[in-house]
């Protein structure tokens, strides 16, 4: 009976995954939430249909998507000539001068990886379960490509390219626009509703523990680990999570020298991202190249303050804090600095959400170059810099991705060690 009920509470026990302590979770009342009681980070939340409710806007979201692509998307009208361009004609203009690449990372972050992980939640939370050997790769995949979706950065990109435009013409809002604009508000609503406990519970049960995990401490004092993936507890010497399979440790193996390595590499692209121009502008058969900063003095001295400050906190400000920031988190967990932990949480949960805006200019780009093309008028093309600002973006994401924020509230057991021998 013991046993029983023992197994019966394993999936009530989680470790936190920013700072490994183990708590039990309580039974929730709908509306309210459990939080870590070390690091503050949120474990559960309980939510009205758990299932349903992900699935109905999922659902709704993937409908507005396809909208989104079978009607115009926008149109601009400059001295009698107009252009209109649908969604699918914004990767198109890229291949055709030739930029393969930003094309590819623009269908993949805009458009393929957030179907793919709307049709994922569908697949999971539908009334009738699918087999495992289908939804475990699915429920894997959904949770590390949700973070990679960049649909709603691309909407404030077309807002900001918008604002440039208006200087050069008259800017049309076509049928497509709106069903987009609802798809990011759905999809925003599926991936908060969407818990990953209960995905993983209707999967398969958590693995059961030899004995009852003690509360208030860690899991590496106690031997055990959190799954990377399913958030199962495991024993720390088990490489293989017995639910999903997936290979994992009690930490990040070289967790700092990843993060670095990607850093360093992404501090050399950085300097001739922001110098090399970005974009060229063909006015009248002569031609202009501009960089991130020489597009923000231009929206400024055009009266654009709002925009200018949003270009340049996305694309200057927010990628050097990034990196500024990513260091001082590995310099703090390498042993060094202070030992605030709570400010290195705040810190590192910014980084983990701010990363992804730096896109935007990249996406302004994207608008732009397929939206203005008016022959001998006007045309405005990308430039090699956008590629590499774009790499700059993406290395910073994997060099987050790959720190261990455990390693912070790991010092301070050891500074408790050293108090203690001391003592």
């Amino acid at each position: 009976m013991s046993d029983h009920s023992h197994h019966n509470t394993t999936h009530r026990w989680v470790l936190c995954p920013h700072c490994d302590m183990t708590t039990q979770l309580p039974s929730l009342v709908l509306g309210t939430r459990a939080t870590c009681m070390r690091c503050e980070t949120t474990l559960a939340t309980a939510w009205h249909e758990p299932l349903r409710r992900p699935m109905a806007y999922a659902f709704s979201a993937l409908v507005m998507l396809i909208m989104a692509n079978l009607f115009p998307f926008i149109s601009i009208s400059v001295m009698g000539l107009t252009n209109q361009i649908s969604l699918l004609k914004i990767p198109q203009a890229m291949v055709d001068d030739q930029y393969q690449f930003l094309a590819t990372i623009f269908l993949l972050f805009v458009q393929i990886i957030p179907a793919v992980c709307l049709v994922s939640i569908l697949l999971l939370t539908m009334k009738y379960r699918i087999p495992n050997g289908l939804a475990i790769p699915l429920a894997k995949g959904l949770f590390y490509l949700k973070n990679w979706g960049m649909a709603e950065i691309f909407l404030a990109g077309v807002l900001v390219s918008f604002v440039k435009l208006m200087a050069y013409g008259k800017i049309g809002l076509e049928i497509g626009f709106w069903p987009w604009c609802l798809f990011c508000l759905c999809q925003l609503r599926a991936f908060q509703c969407l818990e990953r406990h209960n995905i993983w519970q209707r999967i398969s049960p958590a693995p059961a523990l030899a004995s009852s995990p003690k509360a208030g401490i860690t899991g590496l004092a106690q031997n055990l680990r959190s799954c990377p993936c399913c958030s199962a507890i495991v024993p720390a010497e088990d490489v293989y999570c017995p639910r999903c399979h997936q290979r994992g440790y009690a930490r990040k193996p070289r967790s700092l020298q990843w993060t670095l390595s990607l850093l360093i590499t992404s501090i050399l692209l950085y300097v001739p991202a922001n110098i090399m121009p970005i974009m060229v502008t063909d006015a009248l058969g002569s031609q202009s190249g501009s960089n991130i900063i020489a597009g923000v003095i231009f929206l400024w001295n055009e009266g654009s303050w709002p925009i200018a400050m949003i270009i340049f906190i996305a694309s200057i400000l927010v990628p050097s804090m990034k990196i500024l920031a990513i260091g001082w988190l590995s310099w703090n967990a390498g042993g060094y600095g202070s030992r605030d932990n709570h400010r290195m949480q705040i810190i590192y949960e910014v980084v983990e959400f701010v990363g992804r805006w730096s896109m935007v200019d990249v996406f302004v780009i994207a608008v732009l170059s397929a939206l203005v093309r008016m022959g001998t008028l006007m045309n405005v093309y990308p430039a090699s810099g956008a590629l590499l600002f774009c790499l700059v973006v993406i290395l910073t994401m994997f060099s987050a991705q790959s720190f261990d924020p455990r390693l912070l509230w790991d010092r301070e057991i050891i500074k408790n060690n050293e108090g203690e021998s001391i003592e």
